[in-house]
Protein backbone atom coordinates (compact mmCIF):
# COMPACT_ATOMS: atom_id res chain seq x y z
CA UNK A 1 0.00 0.00 0.00
CA UNK A 2 1.19 3.53 -0.98
CA UNK A 3 2.08 5.82 2.22
CA UNK A 4 1.56 9.88 1.37
CA UNK A 5 4.16 12.43 2.88
CA UNK A 6 2.76 14.15 6.00
CA UNK A 7 1.81 17.04 4.72
CA UNK A 8 0.00 15.48 1.81
CA UNK A 9 -2.06 13.40 4.20
CA UNK A 10 -2.72 16.97 6.17
CA UNK A 11 -4.08 18.98 2.86
CA UNK A 12 -5.86 15.79 1.97
CA UNK A 13 -8.13 16.07 5.26
CA UNK A 14 -9.18 18.78 4.84
CA UNK A 15 -9.44 18.89 1.13
CA UNK A 16 -12.06 15.19 1.95
CA UNK A 17 -13.54 17.32 4.79
CA UNK A 18 -14.63 20.38 3.07
CA UNK A 19 -15.33 18.96 -0.18
CA UNK A 20 -18.41 17.18 1.77
CA UNK A 21 -21.87 19.25 1.30
CA UNK A 22 -24.39 18.43 4.55
CA UNK A 23 -27.34 18.30 2.66
CA UNK A 24 -29.20 17.20 5.68
CA UNK A 25 -28.53 20.50 7.38
CA UNK A 26 -30.73 23.28 6.97
CA UNK A 27 -30.37 26.53 7.48
CA UNK A 28 -32.64 27.33 10.71
CA UNK A 29 -30.60 24.36 11.69
CA UNK A 30 -27.50 26.08 11.19
CA UNK A 31 -24.51 27.61 12.98
CA UNK A 32 -22.83 29.06 10.23
CA UNK A 33 -22.25 28.97 6.44
CA UNK A 34 -20.18 29.06 3.92
CA UNK A 35 -21.71 29.39 0.50
CA UNK A 36 -23.81 26.58 0.33
CA UNK A 37 -22.42 24.72 2.60
CA UNK A 38 -24.18 24.58 6.66
CA UNK A 39 -22.24 23.62 9.63
CA UNK A 40 -24.93 22.00 11.85
CA UNK A 41 -25.50 23.12 15.54
CA UNK A 42 -24.99 19.53 16.53
CA UNK A 43 -21.53 19.39 15.55
CA UNK A 44 -20.66 21.84 18.28
CA UNK A 45 -22.31 19.82 21.24
CA UNK A 46 -19.81 18.18 23.42
CA UNK A 47 -16.92 20.96 22.22
CA UNK A 48 -16.92 22.98 25.54
CA UNK A 49 -16.04 21.05 28.87
CA UNK A 50 -18.41 20.82 31.98
CA UNK A 51 -17.88 24.10 34.24
CA UNK A 52 -16.34 25.71 31.58
CA UNK A 53 -17.29 29.99 31.68
CA UNK A 54 -19.38 31.22 29.53
CA UNK A 55 -17.35 33.75 28.29
CA UNK A 56 -14.43 30.74 27.64
CA UNK A 57 -17.75 28.63 25.99
CA UNK A 58 -18.47 31.33 23.47
CA UNK A 59 -14.78 31.64 22.47
CA UNK A 60 -14.16 27.97 22.08
CA UNK A 61 -17.51 27.81 20.15
CA UNK A 62 -16.17 31.00 17.83
CA UNK A 63 -12.42 28.72 17.62
CA UNK A 64 -14.07 26.07 16.63
CA UNK A 65 -16.61 27.80 13.69
CA UNK A 66 -13.98 30.17 12.36
CA UNK A 67 -12.15 27.14 11.96
CA UNK A 68 -14.31 24.98 9.85
CA UNK A 69 -15.05 28.30 7.85
CA UNK A 70 -11.21 28.59 7.02
CA UNK A 71 -10.92 25.15 5.89
CA UNK A 72 -14.32 25.44 3.71
CA UNK A 73 -12.87 28.92 2.07
CA UNK A 74 -9.46 27.67 1.74
CA UNK A 75 -11.04 24.67 -0.24
CA UNK A 76 -13.23 26.87 -2.56
CA UNK A 77 -10.21 29.01 -3.09
CA UNK A 78 -8.22 25.53 -4.04
CA UNK A 79 -10.88 24.63 -6.65
CA UNK A 80 -11.48 27.98 -8.44
CA UNK A 81 -7.21 28.37 -8.67
CA UNK A 82 -6.57 24.82 -9.29
CA UNK A 83 -6.67 23.47 -13.00
CA UNK A 84 -8.52 20.84 -14.15
CA UNK A 85 -5.64 18.61 -14.45
CA UNK A 86 -4.26 18.98 -11.35
CA UNK A 87 -8.12 18.37 -9.66
CA UNK A 88 -8.33 15.15 -11.38
CA UNK A 89 -4.61 14.39 -10.42
CA UNK A 90 -5.82 14.96 -6.89
CA UNK A 91 -9.11 13.33 -6.76
CA UNK A 92 -7.38 10.20 -8.21
CA UNK A 93 -4.79 10.48 -4.82
CA UNK A 94 -7.88 11.18 -2.80
CA UNK A 95 -9.66 8.01 -3.85
CA UNK A 96 -6.37 6.05 -3.69
CA UNK A 97 -5.26 7.13 -0.03
CA UNK A 98 -9.33 6.35 0.72
CA UNK A 99 -8.83 2.73 -0.65
CA UNK A 100 -5.71 2.43 1.48
CA UNK A 101 -7.25 3.48 4.55
CA UNK A 102 -10.11 1.04 4.33
CA UNK A 103 -7.53 -1.63 2.85
CA UNK A 104 -5.47 -1.26 5.60
CA UNK A 105 -8.31 -1.16 8.60
CA UNK A 106 -9.94 -3.94 7.14
CA UNK A 107 -6.45 -6.24 7.13
CA UNK A 108 -5.25 -4.92 10.37
CA UNK A 109 -8.53 -6.14 12.10
CA UNK A 110 -8.31 -9.07 10.09
CA UNK A 111 -4.63 -10.15 11.25
CA UNK A 112 -5.59 -9.06 14.66
CA UNK A 113 -8.45 -11.91 14.93
CA UNK A 114 -6.68 -14.39 12.90
CA UNK A 115 -2.93 -14.55 13.89
CA UNK A 116 -1.45 -17.15 16.41
CA UNK A 117 0.58 -15.39 18.80
CA UNK A 118 1.46 -18.16 20.72
CA UNK A 119 5.27 -19.35 20.87
CA UNK A 120 7.22 -21.85 22.60
CA UNK A 121 10.32 -22.26 23.62
CA UNK A 122 11.47 -24.79 21.30
CA UNK A 123 9.84 -22.46 18.45
CA UNK A 124 11.94 -19.58 19.53
CA UNK A 125 14.84 -21.69 19.89
CA UNK A 126 14.67 -23.43 16.79
CA UNK A 127 14.15 -19.98 15.05
CA UNK A 128 17.03 -18.38 16.35
CA UNK A 129 19.58 -21.34 15.50
CA UNK A 130 18.51 -21.14 12.27
CA UNK A 131 19.13 -17.68 11.67
CA UNK A 132 21.17 -16.65 14.24
CA UNK A 133 23.68 -14.96 11.95
CA UNK A 134 21.13 -12.75 11.24
CA UNK A 135 21.44 -11.23 14.58
CA UNK A 136 24.34 -8.92 15.23
CA UNK A 137 24.85 -7.40 17.90
CA UNK A 138 24.98 -3.57 17.21
CA UNK A 139 27.41 -2.95 20.17
CA UNK A 140 29.32 -4.33 23.05
CA UNK A 141 27.47 -6.50 25.21
CA UNK A 142 28.57 -7.49 29.16
CA UNK A 143 27.43 -9.80 31.79
CA UNK A 144 28.62 -7.15 35.03
CA UNK A 145 27.74 -6.40 38.55
CA UNK A 146 28.80 -4.02 40.42
CA UNK A 147 28.61 -1.39 43.98
CA UNK A 148 28.62 2.14 44.91
CA UNK A 149 29.80 2.68 48.73
CA UNK A 150 31.26 5.56 50.81
CA UNK A 151 35.15 4.79 50.79
CA UNK A 152 35.04 5.55 54.96
CA UNK A 153 31.71 3.23 56.04
CA UNK A 154 32.31 0.40 58.28
CA UNK A 155 31.05 -2.35 56.68
CA UNK A 156 32.82 -1.28 53.14
CA UNK A 157 35.34 -3.90 53.49
CA UNK A 158 32.49 -6.77 54.97
CA UNK A 159 30.79 -5.92 51.38
CA UNK A 160 33.67 -6.08 49.51
CA UNK A 161 34.17 -9.65 50.91
CA UNK A 162 31.05 -10.85 50.30
CA UNK A 163 30.53 -8.99 46.84
CA UNK A 164 33.67 -10.60 45.82
CA UNK A 165 33.00 -14.23 46.56
CA UNK A 166 30.89 -16.29 44.64
CA UNK A 167 29.51 -18.44 46.94
CA UNK A 168 25.51 -18.35 47.16
CA UNK A 169 25.61 -17.56 51.00
CA UNK A 170 27.17 -14.49 50.21
CA UNK A 171 25.51 -13.35 47.36
CA UNK A 172 22.35 -13.61 49.06
CA UNK A 173 24.14 -11.54 52.39
CA UNK A 174 25.26 -9.04 50.19
CA UNK A 175 21.85 -8.33 48.74
CA UNK A 176 21.04 -7.69 52.52
CA UNK A 177 23.40 -5.17 52.79
CA UNK A 178 21.82 -3.10 50.05
CA UNK A 179 20.40 -0.09 51.96
CA UNK A 180 24.38 0.50 52.80
CA UNK A 181 24.82 1.50 48.94
CA UNK A 182 24.59 4.50 47.16
CA UNK A 183 24.13 2.20 44.00
CA UNK A 184 24.18 -1.02 42.66
CA UNK A 185 23.65 -3.57 40.21
CA UNK A 186 24.24 -7.58 41.09
CA UNK A 187 22.60 -9.65 38.45
CA UNK A 188 25.56 -10.59 36.10
CA UNK A 189 23.35 -13.04 34.05
CA UNK A 190 21.84 -10.45 31.89
CA UNK A 191 23.29 -8.89 28.95
CA UNK A 192 23.71 -5.21 29.79
CA UNK A 193 24.22 -2.78 26.59
CA UNK A 194 27.44 0.01 27.03
CA UNK A 195 24.87 2.96 27.26
CA UNK A 196 24.11 1.27 30.26
CA UNK A 197 27.28 0.59 31.76
CA UNK A 198 28.40 4.14 30.84
CA UNK A 199 25.34 5.27 32.72
CA UNK A 200 25.47 3.06 35.51
CA UNK A 201 29.28 3.86 35.55
CA UNK A 202 30.18 7.49 34.75
CA UNK A 203 34.49 7.10 35.15
CA UNK A 204 34.33 4.27 32.21
CA UNK A 205 34.01 6.51 28.95
CA UNK A 206 34.51 4.95 24.67
CA UNK A 207 37.85 5.92 25.21
CA UNK A 208 38.91 4.18 28.38
CA UNK A 209 36.43 1.11 28.19
CA UNK A 210 39.32 -1.36 27.48
CA UNK A 211 40.87 -1.07 30.84
CA UNK A 212 37.29 -1.48 32.86
CA UNK A 213 35.44 -3.60 30.78
CA UNK A 214 37.17 -7.57 30.27
CA UNK A 215 35.56 -10.78 30.64
CA UNK A 216 36.95 -12.23 34.16
CA UNK A 217 37.88 -8.92 35.73
CA UNK A 218 37.65 -7.21 39.21
CA UNK A 219 38.31 -3.80 40.36
CA UNK A 220 37.84 -0.97 42.59
CA UNK A 221 37.60 2.77 41.39
CA UNK A 222 37.96 5.75 43.97
CA UNK A 223 35.40 8.45 42.85
CA UNK A 224 35.74 11.24 45.49
CA UNK A 225 34.52 10.05 48.84
CA UNK A 226 33.23 7.01 47.05
CA UNK A 227 34.20 3.52 45.72
CA UNK A 228 32.69 1.52 42.78
CA UNK A 229 33.74 -2.17 43.24
CA UNK A 230 32.88 -4.03 39.73
CA UNK A 231 33.25 -7.35 38.70
CA UNK A 232 32.98 -8.57 35.24
CA UNK A 233 31.38 -11.34 33.82
CA UNK A 234 31.50 -11.43 30.35
CA UNK A 235 32.21 -9.06 26.97
CA UNK A 236 30.92 -9.57 23.52
CA UNK A 237 32.02 -7.39 20.90
CA UNK A 238 30.05 -5.31 18.46
CA UNK A 239 29.00 -7.07 15.19
CA UNK A 240 29.16 -10.98 17.20
CA UNK A 241 26.05 -13.12 17.33
CA UNK A 242 23.98 -11.90 19.61
CA UNK A 243 23.02 -14.39 22.69
CA UNK A 244 20.03 -16.17 22.61
CA UNK A 245 18.69 -14.65 25.94
CA UNK A 246 19.78 -11.02 24.98
CA UNK A 247 17.67 -11.21 21.20
CA UNK A 248 14.93 -13.33 22.51
CA UNK A 249 12.26 -10.41 22.94
CA UNK A 250 13.04 -9.40 19.33
CA UNK A 251 12.81 -13.17 17.94
CA UNK A 252 9.00 -13.06 19.42
CA UNK A 253 8.33 -10.17 17.24
CA UNK A 254 9.94 -11.14 14.40
CA UNK A 255 8.00 -14.56 14.28
CA UNK A 256 4.93 -13.03 15.40
CA UNK A 257 5.69 -9.97 11.94
CA UNK A 258 6.45 -13.06 10.37
CA UNK A 259 3.19 -14.97 10.47
CA UNK A 260 1.61 -11.50 9.77
CA UNK A 261 3.30 -11.48 6.69
CA UNK A 262 2.11 -14.85 5.89
CA UNK A 263 -1.66 -14.17 7.19
CA UNK A 264 -2.06 -11.30 4.84
CA UNK A 265 -0.42 -13.20 1.83
CA UNK A 266 -3.54 -16.07 2.48
CA UNK A 267 -6.39 -13.33 2.89
CA UNK A 268 -5.33 -11.50 -0.47
CA UNK A 269 -5.03 -14.61 -2.24
CA UNK A 270 -7.99 -16.07 -0.35
CA UNK A 271 -10.14 -13.06 -1.31
CA UNK A 272 -8.71 -12.68 -5.07
CA UNK A 273 -9.49 -16.72 -5.78
CA UNK A 274 -13.00 -16.74 -4.20
CA UNK A 275 -13.93 -13.92 -6.56
CA UNK A 276 -13.22 -15.79 -9.51
CA UNK A 277 -14.55 -18.57 -8.33
CA UNK A 278 -17.74 -16.56 -7.96
CA UNK A 279 -17.51 -14.73 -11.21
CA UNK A 280 -16.78 -11.52 -9.17
CA UNK A 281 -13.40 -11.14 -10.81
CA UNK A 282 -12.14 -11.96 -14.66
CA UNK A 283 -9.65 -10.25 -16.68
CA UNK A 284 -10.29 -10.18 -20.61
CA UNK A 285 -7.63 -10.77 -22.82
Amino acid sequence: MRTCPRLFILLLCVLVSCGKKDATVKKEDAAARVNDVYLGKEELAGLVPAGTSKKDSLAIIKSYIDRWASQKLLFDAAVVNTSADKQAELDKLIQQYKTDLYTRAYLEEMVKQSVDTTITEDQLAAYYNKNKDNFRTTGMLVKMRYLRMEKNHPKFALARQRFLSGNKKDKKAINDMSLYFKSYAFNDTTWTSMNEVYQKLPFITPDNRGRYISSGISYQYPDSADVYIVKVNKVIDRNAVAPYEYIKPTLKEVIINNRKLELLKKIEKDITDDAIKNNKYEVYK
